[in-house]
C-alpha cells in the first residue's frame, strides 16, 4: 500500500526561547520504505535530530520563540501483511531477549500490574496469540471511540473503568492487558488512512512468534496500513510533540491518503 502523508503544526510560544522535541517522520523500517519525505521545522536555532526508543525513527530539537511551525510530506510504501494473531505461539519469559523486558513491566501510562488479576480471572486457559486475539477482541468491544473524552493524564485503568477513549487510549488499555498476561507490548504512534477524525494515530504492537506485530484495537487501521514513526512503553515516549516550556494550539492538521 502506499501512503501520501502531510502534517502541519501550528503554535503559539509563551515567553522566551523554548526547545520543542518533534516525532513526526515516518520510521524508515524493511516493511515500510519512505519514498519522499521532507520535514520544515521554522526554528531559531538549526535543528537537531537524534534516535527514536528502539532505534526506530528519530526525534527532531527545535528551539523556537514566539510561534511554533512544522511542515510534513511524505510518501510511504508499506509491504506488510497483515498476522492471524490467534495462531501464534506463547514465548515463555524467562525465554525473551533482553531488550524486550521493558516491554513487560508496568510503566507511567500502562499499570499491567492492576490487571493481572482481570486477565486471569477473564482469559483463564488462553496464552501468547490466543489471549492477545481475545485481548484486541475485548478492548475493542468494551470501550466507545469518544473525542475529548479523555485529557493528557488519562491511565489505562482509568479507560478501563470509565469505558471511553481515544486512540492513545484504546494502545495503553490493550498494553497494559497484553503486558498482565506476559506478551511484550509497546506503544507506537503512526499514521494511517481512514482515521476518524483525521489525526496522528497511536496502535499498539504485541511481540508474538519471535516478531512485533502491529494491532489496532479502534479497528481504524489494519496493519498494511499503517506507517510507524516511533515505539516506546506509553505516550511519554512516542508523544508527537513536547514542549519543554508553555504553548498554545492554533492549528493542526493530518492528513492521509491510500493509493
Amino acid at each position: 500500500m502506499r501512503l501520501t502523508i502531510a502534517a502541519d503544526l501550528d503554535y503559539a510560544i509563551v515567553g522566551g526561547p523554548t526547545d520543542v522535541l518533534l516525532q513526526i517522520e515516518v520510521a524508515a523500517m524493511p516493511d515500510q520504505r519512505l519514498a519522499e519525505q521532507a520535514l520544515t521545522v521554522w526554528s531559531d536555532l538549526p535543528i537537531a535530530a537524534v534516535r527514536g526508543e528502539d532505534g526506530i525513527g528519530q526525534r527532531c530539537w527545535a528551539q523556537v520563540e514566539g510561534r511554533l511551525t512544522a511542515e510534513y510530506r511524505a510518501v510511504v510504501e508499506i509491504a506488510r501483511q497483515a498476522d492471524d494473531l490467534a495462531t501464534l505461539p506463547a514465548t515463555p519469559v524467562r525465554m525473551l531477549p533482553g531488550e524486550l523486558v521493558p516491554y513487560l513491566l508496568p510503566s507511567r501510562y500502562c499499570q499491567a500490574e492492576k490487571f493481572e488479576g482481570f486477565v486471569r480471572g477473564e482469559f483463564p486457559v488462553l496464552a501468547g496469540g490466543a489471549l492477545a486475539a481475545a485481548l484486541v477482541d475485548w478492548v475493542g468491544g468494551a470501550l466507545t471511540y469518544r473525542a475529548g473524552s479523555s485529557q493528557g493524564t488519562t491511565t489505562a485503568l482509568d479507560t478501563f473503568a470509565s469505558r471511553n477513549g481515544v486512540c492513545r487510549d484504546y494502545a495503553h488499555l490493550l498494553v497494559a492487558l497484553a503486558r498482565a498476561g506476559e506478551i511484550p507490548a509497546r506503544c507506537v504512534a503512526a499514521y494511517a488512512p481512514g482515521v476518524d477524525p483525521p489525526d496522528f494515530h497511536a496502535v499498539a504492537e504485541l511481540w508474538l512468534g519471535g516478531a512485533w506485530r502491529l494491532v489496532d484495537a479502534t479497528g481504524m487501521a489494519t496493519p498494511e496500513s499503517i506507517a510507524r514513526v516511533c515505539v516506546g512503553r506509553d505516550a511519554t515516549d512516542i508523544a508527537f510533540l513536547t514542549i519543554f516550556g508553555e504553548a498554545f494550539l492554533q492549528r493542526q492538521s493530518v492528513t492521509v491518503t491510500a493509493g
